[in-house]
């Protein structure tokens, strides 16, 4: 199955689950993404590993806990100076819909390496496996093409496991890993930060 047919296939998975709608935030709408919830469970976690000039990795289990972003980069607004502005020149931000309700977002932008940037992905707890994620990527994945850029690339952690996964699932590979990103933030100083990459050609 090659690439496209890979993301139609999600496609016809995910509008079947949920009438889902995708579009731009508009300004007045930041206050409301507060209203999402983006904690999760970790029970495992990424073992990363470079051979053979591809990376790989096993998954081991641990001690249940639960996380939120959302919960961390407010904490991190508060120590700092109390600003969570999300909307900037350089990035959009593409909402998720359901009823009328804002179920997930997507932060993006143009990097300096000229690949799509993911700087957030976010799916309401309650409305996981239905599709949304899927949505949301597909959508960074029409800007990107728009923006006539070689590929996508986000960062996420070696304890999300069910994104790491989901990412792998929709053509993504890791490009690199990086063990000290988080050192210096208690909370997660034991994460491992994981790069993963979709190429267009």
């Amino acid at each position: 199955m090659n690439q496209n047919e890979v993301w139609r296939a999600h496609d016809e998975e995910a509008s079947a689950s949920l009438d889902i709608s995708i579009r731009e935030m508009a300004v007045e709408e930041q206050g409301c993404l507060a209203d999402i919830d983006d904690s999760f469970i970790v029970d495992s976690v990424l073992v990363l590993s470079f051979s053979g000039n591809q990376f790989n990795y096993t998954v081991k289990d641990i001690p249940s806990y639960e996380k939120s972003y959302t919960a961390e980069v407010s904490e991190e607004a508060d120590a700092a100076d109390g600003s969570t502005e999300l909307i900037h020149p350089d990035q959009v931000t593409y909402l998720a819909f359901a009823e009328n309700q804002i179920v997930g977002r997507i932060v993006l932008k143009k990097n300096w390496n000229h690949y799509a940037l993911i700087e957030m992905i976010q799916v309401d707890k309650a409305f996981r496996r239905h599709g949304v994620g899927r949505q949301l990527m597909e959508q960074a994945r029409h800007w990107a093409l728009e923006q006539e850029l070689p590929g996508i690339m986000l960062e996420t952690q070696s304890i999300n496991v069910s994104a790491c996964r989901f990412y792998e699932s929709i053509g993504f590979v890791i490009g690199g890993f990086d063990k000290y990103v988080y050192r210096g933030i208690p909370k997660a100083c034991e994460e491992v930060a994981v790069y993963w990459y979709l190429h267009f050609k």
